[in-house]
């Protein structure tokens, strides 16, 4: 029992969808199962079974309690059915209910197996307001690398709305060909569309990690973005802080036709460039400069070396930062981002 005390409190969330068996399907809460001896003689603590996270039905149907638990003699994950009867299963020692593999059908389950998907906060709930910076450049300014670095050292969650829009054209969704469109002339894409994006994506990168600080590059670009966020988060809530990364246009051509020998993206070429910056010259400027009389922006001069600008990027982002991630070693994939050691070398074809 004195390991068991010491465990942390079960605060997730599971939700399994799209089982063959429809009446699996749901969402599961932590447990409160009250203390018992297991199959393997492991005696159980609340929201555990067999020194394992465990869960029951939200909805209070299941004959079995917990319903979704970990069995220390199969070694596995198992969902029952109502009946309290195994459904699936995952063979592994795993520490939670893995969402990446496809889970086993049982004897009394039903094929197809169960999508499950971890969730860090009630999803019965609204999700909690993410912890934002805004980061805005020209194209070819750097900003995107400097995320990276904060996402990989720092654990901050870096989103592009540059990312998010070529992910959504090329998933062949509703908008896609009107985000086509708009890239292709160099103009910036809707504001509904947009807002819409960062706000999904910034909702499950919470529910699913639990992360909450999120870098969003390239936002907002035009006074219509932010009306857009004002939109969603209301005009009560405190406006977010933002990096405005400069650089002068021959710098970034420069950047930007160097970069396109290996991305294979469509809008790097000369007369797309010129579109994107002079867009940016229009729209975004003002927006920055809006940030700038209420003191929320902090200028990165990218004239300087990669170092010194990633400095200045995690001093500004050190108040919402994890001390033990600010501290930690530079990774091997940070060191070639901030230009310390070369890029591996491509294999060549024998």
């Amino acid at each position: 029992m004195g390991e068991a005390n010491e465990l942390k409190p079960n605060t997730l969330f599971v939700e399994v969808s799209g089982s063959g068996l429809p009446e699996v399907d749901g969402l599961f809460v932590p447990s409160t199962a009250p203390p018992a001896e297991s199959e393997s003689g492991t005696v159980s603590s609340l929201g555990y079974w067999n020194g394992k996270m465990a869960w029951d039905r939200a909805d209070g149907k299941s004959a079995r309690s917990p319903a979704l638990s970990y069995s220390n003699s199969y070694r596995s994950w198992r969902i029952c059915r109502l009946d309290g009867h195994l459904a699936y299963d995952m063979t592994c020692e795993d520490e939670l209910p893995p969402t990446d593999r496809e889970w086993h059908v049982y004897k009394k389950g039903v094929a197809p197996a169960p999508n499950v998907v971890l969730h860090h906060y009630d999803p019965r709930e609204p999700c909690p307001r993410p912890n934002v910076v805004f980061v805005i450049g020209g194209p070819g300014s750097g900003k995107g690398t400097m995320c990276e670095l904060a996402e990989s050292q720092l654990g901050w969650t870096h989103l592009s709305t540059g990312d998010l829009l070529r992910a959504e054209r090329e998933a062949g969704g509703p908008t896609a060909e009107k985000i086509d469109e708009f890239f292709v002339a160099g103009e910036l894409v809707p504001n509904e569309i947009l807002v819409t994006l960062l706000k999904d994506a910034m909702e499950t990168v919470t529910r699913t990690t639990g992360k909450k600080n999120f870098l969003l590059d390239g936002f907002p670009r035009s006074h219509e973005n932010l009306e857009g966020w004002y939109e969603i988060f209301g005009r009560d809530t405190e406006l977010p802080s933002m990096l405005y990364f400069e650089c002068p246009y021959p710098v970034l051509e420069k950047r930007i036709l160097s970069r396109a020998k290996y991305t294979g993206r469509s809008d790097d070429n000369v007369e797309s460039v010129k579109l994107r910056f002079d867009t940016f010259k229009e729209e975004t400027l003002p927006t920055v400069e809006l940030f700038q009389s209420q003191n929320k922006c902090v200028e990165v001069d990218t004239s300087l070396d990669r170092q010194a600008v990633y400095d200045l990027v995690r001093g500004h982002l050190a108040e919402y930062t994890d001390s033990e991630l600010a501290e930690k070693p530079l990774t091997e994939r940070s060191e070639i981002l901030l230009g310390l050691r070369p890029w591996p070398r491509k294999e060549e074809n024998g």
